[in-house]
């Protein structure tokens, strides 16, 4: 009995664990992301419309200006009493386009799913909403379904409910732990910064190096250790021969771990007319190891090959030992080629009486720097002037600094791109010995310590003692419980992720750690923080992952200032294993076309290998096949120590198996704006009548059309309110005041305000700016309540329709009921007059408010839209709409015709059969297509041929949903344009 006990205290206990996970806050779930999948970004101008996202969110000043216009498309369908009630929904809904957390407000934080037509409120906000402003949801989607559930609030909000309350609106403007630090780099709860990654190149044999041109082309090129030199152009494409091929001088070995090899390459920094590169690689020389830097010239042929043949050795190092090769080569600022060299090898730097690094008359452990320029018909290279130990006996006039060990990786700051705070400082990382691995900030004349010192502490404690040492300390340092071998990085300087300028990011190759550096701007100490993958839906953007392979070996920055790093999951020179990551922040972007660039136009020679990413995100975050190198507790030495990341690949091998995996489409949906109102999406086809007609109420509210023309006024700013309605300056334009089938004020200009059965006829100016309605009513007048606001109520059927008041005319169309397919007319282009009434008029405008049935406040005045009784305006087609021609002007039958890119066409008879035809007449009203008629039976256009080899299921709503060729392509004459007969039934052809 206790047994049993047990098992069902166990199981409680799991059901209770997983009750609570999912009750638990989901805030690393869901992440600010915009409906084009990209992060969030501040506008460089000010919003004017969705003020409230001007500082951080998804739209730019353009996009801004299209939600206002669309704003006030769909207030001109209002009354005055709905636009004092909805217009802070309208604005609301529309503006959540903007918001940092639109994707997911708009389901749409996977490419793969459909967005939300709506952006989903939360519960109680959607009943508001329904209870005040129910028949606006028609002007917001084109979804014909939102007719039926106007009615009914709970299918009403089930169609707009989000039913994460966490991040529904309002809900996600006030959650504190989602907005503290909005648009910041993301860290999870230990301080960890949540980064992602894009895979940018794969397939490499241990990529020791990346390096650009600087010639406009953004062009990049990675070295191999076995000695290829590949050539990438800007959109990923490798050229398929090498920039270099020195595989056959190249001194290395396929053993995992071996130092020596093809380490490095500079360009010279006027690659464009200097046309010179320098490498840095292993040599064996009569069967002494040496490490070698020549210089080649570019081929005169081709701009993506070196000249094989043009080959100088500029400087030649004796290696005592095959480890400690350094392999560092860049130009700094200055224009000077620097080479940063190893102590030689072997173990704590045993050569001599102080070791070869504090040794100034050998170039090992060393930092170099010469002159390379005007060096064709001279010595290889000169000393520059100012070279700290010029002239200092003993010394060579070559070093820079010494006092290194192994520095692996170094990089020159651009500066800060506006203050150009920090240009030309020189970082490395040094690799450690038995404790601790360093960052240094390389000045001239500097010792860096070794072998007297490791990190911060002492290593040779004769020589630390030394009071004549004077070191420069690092800058961090880290013991060997974090990582054992110091992979140098990069300031990130870049225009795409400004949460990351400033921020130094390097990592370790033996732990595959990624961590980062950032200057306290007071203090001038430098903070350390780790990086680590994004966890949840961090990274679900298109073309982001979130997993790398451990072996970091070098990190690299492109044109643009774009941040890199290179790895492999074996650390073998036969291996293809090695992967080209661009670090990405996913909580913040640059502003649209603020980092776009055009790269030059390159020549080339031979084919180009398309890139294919391999990688993918992951969900399990499970080592992927060997296990990651686990630590014991931390210790604090200069910072605080986390478990390496799970999220990396540990492999010795290149892996064979990985778990299941989501993979993300590499093309992302372009944002749009979606409340945007069509006058197709409003299905209503008026006639006037010369009779009066009942009609039910659902059928009335479905088919008068909207005003074309109204009087303007506007109301004024209300408590409830105070943001999104504002006071506008007299003399602005304003918003459109709708008069009502009942009886109504009319205000017009100049005249005294009456109660009229009629439409105004007014026009008016646009405006462009954020709604801020003027007040119509002075101090003290009524206002429409919002709380009793109702819609407006329409004629029950056999109802009488109650006579006007005297004085009052009565020449409005009638409705009739709607067809089952019609297409609506456009909604005119008007003008917005402005305005005041008098004392007079007010007074008047007051008393006859209180009178107004309440029950029609806020119900979207979908009446006709023609500009004046008996006036015809142009009908704007929608793209995919038809006609059938014929001479016979039968509107059942005739030559098919079909409205594309603003012109109509024909459509050939290829393939077009009765399932077609379908679709035609299911277009223009009749449930059934009689027949086909080819070969221009029913006559033949004379204009486009637009479409042809169309081939339908009968389910679509427009041949533009057909298979077919494309627009405007066809293989077909006017003697083969396509007609169809449409019918109600399918025995009624004669």
């Amino acid at each position: 009995m206790s047994g049993v006990s047990v098992k069902v205290v166990e199981l409680l206990s799991r059901w209770l664990l997983v009750l609570l996970v999912l009750l638990a806050p989901r805030h690393g779930n869901t992440h600010p992301q915009c409906l084009d999948y990209k992060p969030p970004f501040q506008p460089r101008e000010p919003l004017v419309f969705c003020k409230e996202y001007a500082k951080f969110g998804c739209c730019d000043l353009e996009k801004d200006d299209k939600i206002s216009q669309n704003f006030y498309k769909i207030m001109d369908y209002f009354d005055y009493s709905g636009y004092v009630t909805c217009a802070k929904y309208i604005r609301t809904i529309l503006c959540q386009e903007c918001s940092p957390y639109s994707a997911h407000l708009y389901d749409a934080e996977d490419a793969n799913t459909p967005m939300r037509e709506l952006p989903g409120l939360c519960g109680d906000y959607c009943s508001e909403f329904w209870h005040q402003c129910r028949y606006t949801i028609s002007l917001l989607t084109d979804n014909n379904a939102t007719a039926g559930i106007e009615e009914d609030r709970n299918k009403f909000c089930n169609f707009l409910e989000l039913k994460d309350r966490e991040y529904c609106y309002p809900n996600v403007l006030s959650d504190d732990k989602l907005n503290a630090n909005l648009g910041d780099v993301r860290a999870d709860p230990e301080g960890c910064l949540q980064l992602c990654l894009q895979e940018v190149a794969n397939g490499l044999r241990n990529p020791v190096a990346m390096v650009h041109a600087d010639d406009g082309t953004h062009r990049f090129f990675v070295a191999e250790q076995l000695g290829y030199v590949w050539a990438y152009l800007a959109n990923g494409s490798r050229i398929d021969r090498p920039f270099l091929n020195l595989t056959k001088a190249v001194l290395t070995s396929l053993w995992a771990g071996d130092e020596r090899g093809f380490l490095c390459m500079a360009l010279h920094p006027h690659f464009t007319v200097v046309r010179k590169a320098y490498v840095y690689y292993s040599v064996s020389v009569k069967k002494e190891e040496r490490i070698r830097i020549s210089e080649f010239t570019l081929s005169a042929d081709d701009m993506n090959q070196l000249n094989h043949s043009s080959e100088r050795t500029i400087l030649e190092v004796v290696e005592p030992a095959s480890n400690h090769n350094g392999g560092q080569l860049l130009f700094g600022h200055d224009g000077y080629l620097y080479i940063f060299i190893g102590d030689g090898g072997r173990a704590g730097d045993p050569f001599g009486k102080f070791g070869n690094s504090q040794n100034k008359s050998t170039l090992l452990g060393k930092v170099l720097r010469l002159d390379v320029d005007n060096n064709d018909d001279m010595d290889p290279y000169s000393i520059p002037s100012d070279n700290p130990f010029l002239g200092e006996k003993g010394s060579l006039p070559e070093i820079y600094a010494y006092g290194v060990r192994n520095m692996w990786r170094c990089s020159i700051d651009r500066g800060d791109p506006i203050t150009g705070q920090g240009r030309g400082r020189l970082f490395c990382g040094d690799v450690g010995q038995n404790k601790f691995e360093e960052v240094d900030l390389i000045v001239k004349g500097g010792n860096y310590g070794w072998r007297a010192k490791e990190g911060f502490s002492c290593y040779d404690n004769r020589l630390c003692r030394n009071s004549s040492l004077d070191d420069i300390l690092p800058i961090f340092a880290y013991p060997h419980k974090l990582g054992k071998s110091v992979t140098g990085g990069y300031i990130y300087r870049g225009c795409q992720m400004p949460n990351l300028n400033g921020l130094y990011i390097f990592g370790d190759f033996m732990s595959g750690r990624l961590m980062s550096l950032k200057e306290n701007q007071s203090t001038r100490k430098w903070e350390y923080k780790e990086i680590c993958m994004g966890k949840g839906q961090t990274c679900r953007f298109p073309k982001l992952i979130n997993s790398y392979y451990k072996y970091i070996i070098s990190f690299a920055e492109d044109e643009a200032g774009e941040l890199y790093f290179l790895a492999t999951g074996a650390p073998s020179a036969s291996a293809r294993a090695g992967v080209i990551y661009k670090i990405v922040d996913p909580s913040r972007r640059a502003p649209p076309g603020k980092c776009s660039f055009k790269p030059t136009l390159v020549k080339i020679k031979g084919k180009l290998i398309h890139f294919h990413p391999t990688e993918v995100f992951v969900i399990d975050k499970k080592p992927m096949t060997t296990a990651v190198p686990t630590t014991t507790a931390r210790t604090t030495a200069t910072t605080t120590l986390r478990t390496p990341p799970t999220t990396m690949r540990s492999t010795t091998t290149r892996p064979t198996y990985r778990p299941p995996t989501t993979t993300l489409k590499a093309t992302a949906k372009p944002a749009t704006t979606r409340a945007t109102v069509k006058p197709s999406t409003m299905r209503a086809t008026i006639k006037p009548l010369t009779t009066r007609a009942t009609v039910k109420p659902s059928t009335m509210r479905a088919t008068i059309k909207p005003l074309t023309t109204w009087a303007t006024v506007k109301p004024a700013a209300t408590p409830s309110n105070p943001t999104s309605i504002q006071q506008r300056p007299t003399g602005t334009a304003t918003p459109a005041l709708t008069t009502s089938w009942r009886q109504v004020m009319t205000a017009r200009p100049g005249h005294a305000t009456t109660l009229s059965r009629q439409r105004t006829s007014l026009s008016y100016t646009r405006p462009t700016v954020t709604p801020k309605p003027r007040p119509l009513l002075t101090t003290g007048a009524r206002r429409p309540s919002p709380s009793t606001a109702r819609p407006l109520t329409r004629p029950q059927p056999h109802d009488t329709v109650r006579p006007p008041p005297l004085g009052v005319t009565t020449n409005r169309p009638q409705t009739t009921p709607r067809p089952m397919y019609c297409t609506a007319s456009t909604k005119p282009t008007t003008q917005r007059p402005n305005f005041t009434l008098s004392k007079a008029q007010d007074k008047l405008l007051k008393g006859q408010s209180d009178k107004i049935d309440h029950s029609t406040r806020n119900r979207v005045n979908k009446k006709d839209r023609g500009s004046k009784p008996g006036k015809q305006r142009r009908r704007k087609h929608r793209a995919g709409s038809v006609r059938l021609i014929s001479a016979e002007q039968l509107s059942d039958r005739g030559r098919v015709e079909i409205y594309i890119r603003g012109e109509w066409g024909t459509v050939c008879d290829d393939l077009f059969s009765s399932k077609a035809a379908t679709v035609v007449c299911q277009q223009l009203g009749f449930p059934v297509a009689l027949r086909v008629a080819k070969r221009a039976e029913l006559g033949g256009g004379s204009g486009s041929i637009l479409l042809d080899d169309v081939e339908c299921e009968g389910t679509e709503r427009t041949l533009l949903d057909c298979k077919r060729a494309k627009v405007g392509k066809h293989n077909c004459v006017h003697d083969e344009d396509v007609g169809v007969v449409c019918g109600y039934h399918h025995d009624e052809d004669k």
